[in-house]
């Protein structure tokens, strides 16, 4: 018996792909409904980067250790820079917690098209799920730093009896994940979408975020500086981050609304600047990668 295949009626479609498109179309819908795909790539993401090799994810502990250590022996015991009063190996991994989240998160997605142009290429879903993803996979290593973190205050506090000045602003930690993880991928994907075109950007990305680690108040605090000095620092939307972040931890440090505004407006600008520009290069990428 001959069956007839009845036509699908055009608000049945679950998706449509055209060939052109507003900026402002963005489906963002879409990552709710592939959610399933983000946990997916974050568990990606975790198997390959430790994948064949020896420590495997011990280098989560093992590199904030070591980088604390060489500040404590250059920054502390050679330079003398001071540390607000508390032990240097607690204000040193203080700041390279929270940094070493933003940098993961910057640089993963600055290479999102180049290193998923296989996939891309093959089957449809929302490009913006990779760089989400890699945000989420940063926070895996970051909880384990901030563990680290935690440990070594207990210590410091219980056992060495060192003053530490705990308040309520520990409950704002959270917020302050969410800026600087909005913020990495703001720049991020902005920084992925030039890179289809622009490949050297790469190399500038790398080099970039090592001086920009020295514009933050990483391996000293913001009482350090002064005058035209500071006022370029906080120029750095990351800085007042890094100084609150270490507030709430220890207590020590400043915490001023202002700054935190500055750093809020300018990460959703960027966000928002950042989802635009993907949203329109992804549709051509593959034609220039």
């Amino acid at each position: 018996m001959n069956q007839q295949i009845q036509p699908i009626k055009a608000n049945e479609w679950t998706l449509i792909i055209k060939s052109k498109t507003s900026w402002f179309n963005l489906h963002l819908h879409d990552l709710w409904r592939y959610r399933d795909l983000i946990v997916m790539f974050v568990k990606r993401d975790f198997v390959s980067l430790y994948k064949q090799t020896i420590l495997g994810p011990l280098w989560f502990i093992i590199q904030p250790i070591l980088t604390t250590f060489m500040f404590v022996v250059i920054f502390d015991k050679v330079a003398g820079i001071p540390t607000n009063g508390i032990p240097s190996t607690l204000f040193y991994l203080s700041g390279l917690v929270i940094w070493n989240y933003f940098s993961t998160c910057l640089n993963t997605t600055s290479n999102t098209f180049a290193a998923n142009a296989g996939i891309f290429g093959k089957v449809y879903f929302p490009r913006l799920i990779v760089p989400l993803s890699s945000v989420f996979s940063a926070l895996i290593s970051f909880g384990i730093q901030m563990g680290i973190l935690i440990v070594l205050i207990s210590y410091y506090y219980f056992v060495l009896k060192v003053n530490i000045h705990f308040n309520y602003y520990v409950f704002f930690i959270p917020f302050l994940l969410l800026i600087i993880a909005a913020l990495g991928l703001g720049l991020g994907i902005i920084i992925s979408s030039l890179t289809t075109k622009y490949r050297d950007l790469v190399f500038v990305v790398t080099f970039g975020v090592q001086l920009l680690m020295y514009a933050t108040p990483i391996i000293y605090p913001l009482s350090f500086l002064s005058g035209q000095y500071k006022t370029f620092i906080l120029a750095n939307p990351i800085a007042p981050i890094v100084e609150v972040f270490r507030y709430s931890l220890l207590g020590v440090g400043e915490f001023n609304a202002w700054y935190i505004s500055y750093s809020v407006v300018f990460t959703i600008i960027t966000l928002a600047i950042g989802v635009l520009i993907f949203n329109k290069v992804e549709k051509s990428f593959m034609d220039v990668i």
